[in-house]
């Protein structure tokens, strides 16, 4: 069964459309239309998988977040770069959070990996993660028993200092929902981190419907610093500052080259990529991926401006 939106499913504007189509090139091969809303910036989806029939578009040896044993040359350099943005994530907790040790829930935790820098630096590290196989790795290999998003219900309300979402928010069939449970768990000066591709990005707008970061139909929302400050206010949060991931963009030109048939993906992956870095190096809101820090917002409601 496909889900349909007849209205913006973030500010409700009736004024939504068909922007681009974009191709499963992971799996199916099936085409998606990604609508737009004029109003709230918003990109989504339109017509994917139901929850219940969307775990078959995971189904790939070379979907790199859940596995551990890729052995492409691409998934090689994805893996030396993630032993240095584990660092780099951990130390944006401690310098956001203020604290050395503390509580922490890794929200799509998969195999484990930030969950146990976290829990190695000192902290009290929980994951959630649906994918079984992931959950079990990560049990296996790290001692980390990660939960199943529906078992988020039983924490405690305001148990963690931080939560985080690295690459996450966009897979959610039901966001409103997880932030809503994510808000009830997180303690009243406790940090939210939440990263996610940029639709807005100088690789988005050369790549159009062959940028790998839409990757229908895994992701469902693509968001920009507009329409991600409108879900976040609404939800009842605020953004306290953007960050970029630097290396994102390179792995992503990379994809993209490969979606559109190049001879040379990584050089030309490479040499792209290097491109819109230093375009975007002055500029967060046109970098590839962004992180956001966020905060409980002082109204309890939030603001939907950006």
């Amino acid at each position: 069964m496909k889900v349909t939106y007849n209205k913006c499913p973030v500010c409700n504007s009736n004024s939504i459309g068909p922007y681009i189509e974009c191709k499963d090139y992971l799996v199916s091969g099936e085409l998606f239309p990604i609508y737009r809303c004029p109003e709230c910036q918003l990109e989504f989806t339109q017509y994917h998988p139901g929850e219940q029939e969307s775990g078959k578009y995971y189904e790939s040896v070379d979907y790199i977040p859940h596995s551990d044993a890729i052995k492409s040359f691409t998934g090689k350099i994805y893996y030396t770069v993630r032993k240095f943005m584990l660092l780099k994530k951990k130390n944006l907790v401690i310098k956001y959070t203020g604290k050395r040790t503390g509580t922490i829930l890794d929200f799509g935790s998969g195999t484990g990996h930030f969950a146990i820098t976290m829990k190695k630096a000192g902290w009290d590290a929980t994951g959630i993660e649906p994918d079984n196989d992931a959950r079990e790795y990560s049990l296996k290999n790290f001692g980390i028993k990660a939960m199943r998003p529906e078992e988020m219900k039983i924490l405690p309300s305001f148990s963690f200092d931080c939560i985080t979402l690295w690459h996450v928010l966009e897979h959610l069939h039901n966001p409103f929902q997880s932030l809503s449970e994510i808000k009830r768990l997180l303690r009243p000066n406790g940090i939210l981190i939440i990263a996610t591709p940029n639709n807005m990005s100088f690789d988005s707008i050369h790549y159009r419907h062959l940028w790998a970061a839409y990757d229908a139909p895994r992701h469902l929302w693509h968001f920009n610093p507009v329409s991600f400050s409108y879900m976040a206010g609404k939800a009842g949060f605020e953004i306290i500052s953007m960050k970029k991931l630097p290396f994102d963009v390179f792995y992503i030109s990379i994809l993209s080259e490969k979606n559109r048939g190049s001879r040379i993906p990584l050089f030309n992956g490479l040499l792209k990529g290097s491109i819109f870095f230093l375009l975007s190096l002055f500029d967060v809101t046109r970098s590839s991926s962004i992180v956001y820090l966020l905060k409980h917002s002082e109204s309890g409601k939030g603001n939907a401006d950006y």
